[in-house]
């Protein structure tokens, strides 16, 4: 990663930012159920804009190469799932966390599986992978019996995400170094 100086209303904006990604993500450890069904929520509105974007892409023949009345109808069918969304948040939070917990449930039975039968791994890389696909299968059976338990799962995890970022940025903010994702062209090989 190359580094260059910021200046120094960047420096303020990049402290402000972190100090503001911190305390978002204090209260997302704090309300975890309510951050995931306020995500949903979100996600809702999003899909509603959606579906009435494919409407009118479809009555008005604005796509190109695309079937009009498909888009009609992928437009009705993704207001229909904006509107349930709208007015169950909870019930779309719990439904959406249960299909998540069905997948880990496959995965982890996938891993088992692999452990089991693969014979040219060494004893640990089997063992490790029977644990990792065992306690999935356990937390999707615990996450499909407690829902609530899922959300704040992931409320937690985002959480815990967003405050490593926040930090991150006030570091970079602090230091005034400008952080860039790309190699600088001393480094390339």
């Amino acid at each position: 990663m190359s580094e260059s100086k910021s200046p120094g209303w960047m420096r303020g904006a990049q402290i402000g930012l972190g100090a503001i990604a911190i305390i978002l993500s204090i209260y997302i450890i704090a309300f975890p159920a309510i951050t995931v069904v306020t995500i949903i929520y979100i996600l809702a509105i999003i899909l509603f804009v959606v579906g009435i974007f494919e409407i009118i892409t479809g009555i008005f023949g604005l796509g190109a190469n695309r079937s009009r009345w498909g888009s009609v109808g992928l437009g009705v069918l993704a207001l229909i799932i904006a509107g349930i969304a709208l007015a169950f948040p909870v019930s779309t939070t719990y439904f959406v966390i249960i299909l998540l917990a069905i997948a880990l449930l496959f995965i982890g039975i996938s891993h088992v599986i692999r452990g089991v039968g693969d014979k040219h791994s060494r004893g640990w890389a089997r063992g490790f992978s029977i644990g990792a696909g065992a306690l999935a299968i356990v937390l999707s059976f615990f996450i499909m019996f407690a829902p609530h338990f899922g959300a704040a799962v992931v409320g937690v995890i985002l959480g815990i995400a967003l405050l490593i970022i926040g930090i991150e940025i006030i570091v970079s903010g602090i230091s005034g170094r400008k952080m860039s994702m790309m190699p600088s062209r001393g480094m390339e090989r």
